[in-house]
């Protein structure tokens, strides 16, 4: 069954080729090795779920098999998701479910925030978790250009009269090497998983000051209703924060995108939200939504927590900016994504397409730079022509130098069928990646050999890890 599998994916990967070749003749094999050559088994010690996934190498048409190490919900998921993570320190971290997981070797071994085991920190309303109530909480988690964790478990429809959602904002402060948490009561329902991005600071506002503001919306109320999330200047006290108009008319910001010179830390490669935050976060501090308003233009969150205005032109709403100060945005139209990059804040493009005739449409994607390791990954979850849902993961090492991508790797065995949203038997509700400072990629997937979603950890690659200081 395996050899008629590479069978196809060979056929496939042929097709994909001619994507990426930018009108130029595909190098032959006999003149290009393949990448794989140079590739190295990165952990030595070994998974208790080791499995082999096809991987094609785009330049020489050739597929072979890459070892990846295979996790399911009880490392940090639910019934269908993971929100996946990592630190500078090459810290894994998932909250699919209700409290953050970790590990710090990738993945031999695991802790677990445990609410009830830690005195709830200094916030407004500190109360104990629910007994009984386990299993419903989902969140979302990532580092702060400060060292910090930042993140948050909504518990839903909790409490006598089942509409009173729960919030626990839980940080792990790097400074005090501790984690703390808070009880924050929604005023109205959550309705969903959270969103949540840094705000770089330092932060002076109305609601206080703090080194960041950590930011959180809804998934449901922010992308159907722009109406607003809560904010935080301590990560553990938030407030419900209204997003400016669409419409809207702020004042003009003087923002600076330009940081190819700027020698930024490697936080600025693990700080990216999830794609559905429609914003990242900017070194001179603030908070950037691209395409925010609609003539187009672009909404600034200054350090004072007040919304402005940027008039330079964003081809998505989905970008980030990495170590080496690079901007990177990825759109979608049908079935066919574009990878844009620039090196002068965003004033000019230079562009990738992605698209392949088997992708019947597009489930999920999701997307990753790496500037230290100058890596740049493309998750997609596809449509298959022939049924069941495909995961799949693009690598591009080296995009400062070419923006076409080196490999394919089919993730997991592709044959199953699942749908986002409450009430569907067999659910993956939303794409998670991540990058390890190593170069390794996490990928959330689901296939047929667990009832849900599960991840993978790349194990084999290149060796290009950080530079020795």
């Amino acid at each position: 069954m395996r050899r008629g599998l590479l069978v196809t994916l060979i056929v496939t990967s042929t097709l994909l080729a001619g994507c990426f070749g930018n009108g130029e003749e595909i190098i032959s094999e006999e003149e290009v090795r393949p990448i794989w050559e140079d590739y190295s088994l990165i952990d030595q010690a070994g998974h208790e779920d080791l499995r082999e996934f096809v991987t094609i190498d785009l330049r020489t048409n050739q597929s072979t098999n890459t070892s990846w190490a295979v996790f399911d919900k009880t490392k940090g998921g639910n019934c269908c998701e993971h929100y996946l993570a990592t630190s500078i320190e090459g810290t894994i971290m998932n909250i699919g479910g209700e409290y953050p997981v970790w590990s710090n070797d990738r993945g031999h071994e695991w802790d677990t925030f445990v609410p009830g085991i830690i005195p709830a920190s200094t916030c407004r309303t500190p109360v104990p978790t629910n007994p009984g109530q386990e299993g419903l909480g989902e969140g979302s988690i990532v580092q702060a250009t400060n060292g910090d964790i930042i993140s948050m478990s909504w518990f839903p429809y909790i409490g006598a009269d089942g509409k009173i959602d729960k919030f626990y904002a839980i940080i792990y402060d790097d400074e005090a090497m501790a984690w703390k948490w808070c009880y924050n009561r929604m005023t109205e329902p959550f309705y969903d998983r959270s969103w949540q991005v840094e705000v770089v600071g330092p932060i002076s506002s109305s609601i206080g000051s703090g080194d960041y503001a950590s930011l959180v919306v809804s998934n449901f109320w922010h992308q159907t209703q722009n109406a607003g999330g809560q904010i935080s200047v301590d990560g553990l006290n938030y407030y419900n924060f209204q997003f400016a108009g669409r419409s809207a008319n702020p004042p003009v910001a003087e923002v600076n995108l330009n940081y190819t010179d700027a020698n930024l830390e490697p936080y600025w490669d693990v700080n990216k939200p999830h794609k559905e935050m429609r914003s990242f976060a900017i070194p001179e501090g603030g908070l950037y939504f691209p395409q925010y308003f609609s003539d187009g233009s672009s909404a600034f969150l200054d350090t004072s927590l007040n919304w402005n205005k940027h008039d330079v032109m964003f081809p998505s709403e989905y970008c980030q900016i990495d170590s080496a100060g690079a901007i990177h945005c990825v759109s979608l139209a049908g079935t066919t994504f574009t990878h844009y990059l620039s090196w002068d804040g965003g004033l000019n493009w230079s562009t990738q397409n992605y698209s392949d005739e088997n992708w019947a449409s597009i489930e999920e994607w999701e997307f990753q730079a790496n500037g230290e390791q100058d890596l740049f990954i493309l998750n997609v979850r596809f449509q298959d022509a022939s049924g069941p849902d495909v995961d799949t993961v693009f690598h591009v090492r080296g995009y400062s130098e070419d923006m076409s991508p080196d490999t394919l790797t089919y993730i997991g065995q592709g044959d199953l069928d699942s749908t986002s949203g409450a009430g569907n038997d067999i659910r993956f509700d939303f794409a998670s990646i991540a990058i390890l400072r190593d170069g390794g990629a996490i990928i959330a997937f689901h296939d047929s050999t667990h009832e849900d979603p599960l991840f993978a950890v790349e194990v084999e690659m290149p060796v290009y890890g950080p530079e020795e200081e």
